[in-house]
């Protein structure tokens, strides 16, 4: 029982950094397409929000020029 509480936990140490670095690279996190390929549209305070082809919510800040899933608020 034990090991299987502890799986979910590990699984996520193991995906988050390929995550970061896909985000870091300008692609999506669930297909790896570039997310300049993506539907976007200016945001409040300097953000620009993209819509990928899979369905998933990025945020980029326009300044630093780095993505971000977008927050339930956001979206």
């Amino acid at each position: 029982m034990a090991q299987k509480a502890r799986i979910p936990g590990v699984f996520k140490n193991v995906i988050a950094p390929v995550q970061a670095w896909l985000l870091s690279q300008g692609r999506c996190v669930g297909c790896g397409r570039d997310m300049s390929q993506g539907k976007k549209s200016k945001h409040k305070d300097g953000l620009e929000k993209i819509v990928c082809e899979c369905g998933r919510i990025f945020v980029k800040d326009i300044k630093s020029s780095k993505y971000r899933r977008a927050l339930l608020e956001e979206v």
